[in-house]
């Protein structure tokens, strides 16, 4: 664990507060649930919580589904982090934050769709500073009217261009990870 050298007192009704500053590099932001832990040294630990993280080993899988029935690569993220890929570098997406233009997206309830929006794709992670050029699909996951994540496909290459089938898949994948986080 990494000391802040913040110290904050709880008040009369059992609170504290989160610093300003943590809250922003955490990007925790007024409404975000948090998950409480207790270790055996009498610590409590705060943790964002992800209800579609719940369900990683489930994504996982189903981004694979996704990758070997498209072709393309797949991603699945949360509202904070890729949780699944498949079909691409894992390691340039696998619990990398995600990029601000992404979480937008999500929090708008957007459907992205590069080659039709703007001719560019929108940067996944928040370490892809670049705007690629393949073709690209963003459906939000939607559960309980709260938007929680996204089904990401991305072309290989620059020249593919996503039909009405790519469109489909993705939405349908959207739609039935957020049933499954209403059951």
């Amino acid at each position: 664990m990494k000391a802040t050298g913040v110290v904050r007192r709880i008040d009369d009704l059992g609170r504290i507060v989160i610093p300003k500053e943590i809250r922003k590099t955490l990007r925790i932001k007024e409404g975000d649930p948090l998950e409480i832990f207790t270790d055996r040294e009498g610590q409590v630990i705060l943790k964002k919580y992800s209800p579609i993280g719940e369900l990683s080993e489930f994504a996982t899988e189903y981004a694979e589904t996704l990758a070997k029935t498209t072709g393309h690569i797949a991603c699945i993220t949360d509202k904070d982090t890729v949780i699944a890929v498949s079909g691409g570098s894992k390691k340039e997406f696998l619990e990398q934050s995600i990029s601000k233009d992404l979480e937008r997206i999500i929090d708008d309830k957007e459907v992205y769709i590069s080659k039709e929006n703007n001719d560019v794709s929108v940067p996944i992670t928040q370490a892809d500073n670049t705007r690629i050029q393949n073709s690209q699909v963003v459906y939000p996951i939607i559960s309980d009217g709260d938007a929680i994540g996204s089904v990401i496909l991305i072309s290989k290459d620059t020249t593919t261009k996503m039909t009405d089938i790519e469109k489909k898949v993705a939405q349908s994948a959207a739609s039935f990870l957020g049933a499954q986080m209403e059951l």
